[in-house]
């Protein structure tokens, strides 16, 4: 790879780091969709007892180059940057224009559905498995967050739980963390560079995506149209969560005392109080529907070129 490529992968994971910190929409999502989803499980599917004997027998460098270094290096560099610097972005976004947030990803979530489906041969097996996630997910939407404690054992769990539906298209792990009453508390920790809880939920996280990674991998390799289908019906179900017009039916009050939506319902534009701004709502929502496929295009001609230029050596 060459140093634009390690711009490029920098790049998608910032987008990665980015959806992460919205509740609704899933880093695992993005990486489908830009084209490393693969290479980023089976990077992590690396991280063994394999490759921990080659650090302690053949060097650093063999360990490094064992496990995809420069490009988890290059990724996580850049979802880093993403959840750090678009935190309180989003938080803005959330609070001021979140019925425009929701449509743009609305968008984005149904195209990426759609792109992801393509990819598939149908069969009957196939749309059970997709109309399996997609109830799945669909209830996962539903479920009413609950209040929990903040002890650093149940901060390290909610990392080790919520990296896991991170890493799974259409399941987001900032909306695990709301279910688990813990979203706004690690989001704060996150604003105040509250090392202690980074570093106990960094860790929980750490495991979780080591150990899910290494399944994950498993089912692609034994059953890849059984799980693409699955995963397409996650994101369909996540669907619910992005939408647009939501009415609040329950609050809470976040650690600086201020009231935040807890439970909402989805309704349609004309119930929506307040206004529905249907003109611009349609306008982000197709905005996003059509950035996969602009994605989808780039990514094909970029792949073109490359064949060309290794026909020509």
């Amino acid at each position: 790879m060459t140093l634009k490529d390690y711009a490029l992968v920098l790049l998608k994971g910032l987008a990665m780091g980015a959806a992460d910190v919205v509740p609704g929409i899933s880093g695992g999502t993005i990486a489908f969709i830009t084209g490393i989803y693969q290479e980023l499980l089976d990077s992590l599917k690396s991280i063994n007892l394999d490759s921990a004997r080659r650090l302690f027998s053949e060097g650093p460098l063999a360990f490094w180059q064992a496990i995809n270094g420069p490009f988890l290096l290059a990724l996580l560099l850049g979802i880093g940057i993403g959840i750090f610097s678009l935190a309180q972005v989003f938080t803005f976004l959330l609070e001021h224009h979140a019925v425009l947030l929701w449509a743009f990803f609305f968008g984005l979530i149904l195209a990426s559905a759609i792109y992801v489906a393509r990819q598939l041969s149908w069969s009957m097996a196939n749309a059970a498995m997709g109309i399996a996630g997609a109830v799945f997910a669909f209830s996962i939407t539903l479920v009413t967050p609950a209040e929990t404690t903040h002890a650093l054992w149940f901060v390290f769990l909610s990392g080790l739980i919520a990296i896991c539906a991170m890493l799974l298209p259409g399941i987001s792990g900032s909306f695990i963390l709301l279910l688990l009453g813990q979203y706004g508390f690690i989001m704060g920790a996150i604003s105040d560079l509250n090392l202690v809880i980074i570093m106990v939920f960094g860790t929980g996280a750490a495991i979780g995506l080591l150990a899910f990674s290494h399944l994950l991998s498993w089912l692609l390799d034994r059953y890849p149209n059984s799980t693409i289908a699955l995963l397409t019906g996650f994101m369909i179900g996540a669907l619910n969560k992005v939408w647009p017009w939501k009415q609040v039916v329950d609050t809470y009050l976040d650690r600086h005392g201020e009231v935040k939506p807890l439970v909402e319902v989805n309704v349609l534009p004309g119930q929506f109080i307040g206004d529905p701004q249907l003109p611009w709502v349609i306008v982000l929502a197709s905005l996003g529907f059509a950035l996969i496929f602009v994605l989808e295009g780039m990514s094909k001609l970029l792949k073109r070129n490359e064949d060309v230029l290794a026909s020509r050596i």
